[in-house]
């Protein structure tokens, strides 16, 4: 049976969290967008999912990566190579990184 190395109550996956969720608030602000505003380009009803995601208490759900991703005026696949530094790390490094750094700790 499969199981994810990223359990939810990792301290490291929690703070993996907020970092991510840093760097997508600095998106937003660089882009001079309100929660609200963002929430209306990404097609969501609800401004406090995005509050939640800058503060990690989630992710964005793969189907929507590419509506951030031009709600910020960003490359998709940019958005999402650098998204996955902080959702999936493991991965990043073994696609992107040095292989030996993607051993799960």
């Amino acid at each position: 049976m499969y199981s994810n190395p990223q359990r939810r109550a990792s301290s490291e996956t929690i703070e993996l969290r907020k970092d991510g969720g840093l760097w997508l608030k600095s998106l937003r602000e660089a882009k001079g967008l309100s929660q609200r505003n963002l929430a209306e380009l990404i097609g969501t009803d609800y401004y406090t999912f995005i509050s939640q995601l800058e503060t990690g208490r989630g992710r964005i759900p793969p189907d929507r990566y590419v509506a951030w991703a031009k709600a910020l005026d960003l490359d998709p696949k940019d958005f999402v190579q650098n998204l996955m530094k902080f959702y999936d790390p493991i991965t990043y490094n073994v696609l992107f990184g040095n292989e030996s750094d993607a051993s799960p700790r």
